[in-house]
């Protein structure tokens, strides 16, 4: 039997239509698809209502990304010199080192410094000047604090086609409890990042909730992380991560620490430029496997990261110099041969933190489909958050009837709340779930949504 929306009295099965009312959220922001995978549909209201769907967006590029460019797909970084370039006896190279930046969008603070051993280990100690080629995408920075006015969080963070550690800087809170004080440590080190302010230290039982805060504005070429609150010190060592400065600066201040570290000296400083048609590669680094990479995404909804995927993926279609525009042109060229109907669509930046982004329920699940009849089924199901297990549905979903009986994605933003996936029932079959509300008291689906789960895993 399929519930149709044409009248909402008829829209869901009895038990989902008293679940529905309790929301006391309007029947109008509502859009909804449950079907078979592989087989027919069950359920839809008003599906084909494009809506915001948060970080269930992620799912669009995570998919599209995985079926174009396969599981094994990795971003290789490369440094290189001009070509037939020589290595003195003091260490010093000719020319300037180039890096040839890939968008990888996991290239982590650890990769950088074993690059730069690799090169140490080849003979280059002196460098006269780095130049970075970001070409590989195209102008695609932005102001972190556009979305919601916090620039310095790490979910707000650019895309840049030469991230390192998602472009945030840790500060580690040492537990002093001889000296009842917290000690704040930057890492790593670098220049251009300074602490004022202290935490206060605070007996008694440890609080999850946050009673200190850490912002981090610029003061000219300085980033400023003031700290200020108390912790309890029963709470022992924590970390918390912030942004404090662009992409390129925390490339070069990373770059410089590490390479001075090693014993490496550098003359002249970074510019911005392209690797030469002739260049000679020294030393190359290849991220995880997109398989990996989604996982990461998904799991735990990564928004720069979803960015960087995104951007890849035009670079690989449409040409270097990617943008979000020929970015998403490649995911409705995919999806258009994937006969995944697309109509009403916004895709955006592909990561959900966007008030512009838009799907419709229908769409979704075609595209969910999809992906289950696919030879990449496996890649891409794993990748989603398992019911009351791990990622963002870890806390929900934990009693014995749906308990890692679901793969999902999770959407939340102000006025939006989202959840899609594939749930498998008790007779074996798995069900593909898509929902999506717009609404000022979105959060009250919740329990719905919960609901549509538990009721899927029946049957």
């Amino acid at each position: 039997m399929v519930w149709a929306a044409s009248a909402w009295g008829q829209a869901l099965p009895p038990e989902l239509q008293k679940a529905w009312q309790a929301t006391r959220l309007p029947d109008a922001s509502l859009s909804l698809e449950i079907r078979e995978a592989g087989g027919p549909v069950l359920a839809q209201v008003q599906a084909n209502v494009p809506r915001n769907p948060a970080s269930v967006m992620k799912t669009v590029t995570t998919w599209t990304a995985l079926s174009a460019l396969g599981p094994d797909y990795v971003w290789r970084t490369r440094f290189l010199s001009v070509g037939g370039a020589r290595i003195d006896d003091q260490g010093t190279l000719q020319g300037p080192l180039y890096v040839k930046a890939a968008g990888d969008p996991w290239f982590t603070i650890e990769d950088l410094w074993v690059a730069l051993r690799e090169l140490r280990l080849r003979g280059v100690k002196n460098l006269a000047s780095v130049v970075v080629d970001r070409s590989v995408f195209g102008p695609v920075s932005i102001d972190p604090g556009d979305f919601d006015d916090s620039p310095d969080r790490p979910y707000n963070a650019s895309p840049d086609a030469m991230m390192v550690g998602f472009g945030a800087t840790r500060i580690f809170f040492q537990a002093d409890a001889a000296h009842r004080q917290w000690i704040p440590v930057i890492d790593p080190p670098t220049r251009n990042v300074r602490i004022e302010g202290r935490l206060e230290w605070r007996d008694g039982r440890c609080k999850p909730a946050s009673q200190f805060s850490a912002d981090a504005t610029a003061q000219g070429p300085v980033a400023i992380i003031r700290i200020a609150g108390q912790a309890s010190g029963s709470c022992g060592d924590f970390s918390l991560y912030r942004l404090a400065g662009s992409q390129a600066d925390h490339f070069e201040s990373l770059f410089r620490l590490l390479w001075r570290e090693l014993g490496g000296t550098l003359g002249k400083g970074f510019t911005q430029g392209t690797v030469p048609a002739n260049a000679d590669v020294l030393v190359s680094h290849d991220s995880p496997a997109l398989a990996d990479v989604i996982r990461q995404i998904n799991k735990h909804s990564n928004n720069v990261m979803a960015r960087m995927t995104l951007l890849t993926l035009g670079a690989e279609i449409n040409g270097p110099g990617a943008t979000p525009d020929t970015a998403a042109r490649a995911v409705r060229q995919v999806l258009a041969n994937q006969h995944v109907d697309t109509a009403g669509w916004v895709l955006d930046n592909g990561s959900g933190l966007s008030r512009q982004g838009r799907l419709t329920a229908h769409g979704l699940a075609q595209m969910l489909d999809v992906a289950w009849r696919s030879p990449m089924m496996p890649e891409f199901v794993s990748s989603l958050a398992i019911s009351g297990m791990d990622g963002t549905v870890r806390k929900r979903l934990r009693s014995d009837d749906t308990r890692g009986q679901a793969h999902l994605k999770t959407g939340t933003l102000r006025e939006s709340r989202a959840l899609a996936g594939y749930v498998r029932g008790v007779s074996g079959k798995r069900y593909i779930l898509v929902s999506l509300v717009n609404h000022a008291n979105a959060g009250a689906v919740r329990a719905f949504d919960d609901a549509l789960v538990r009721w899927l895993a029946a049957r």
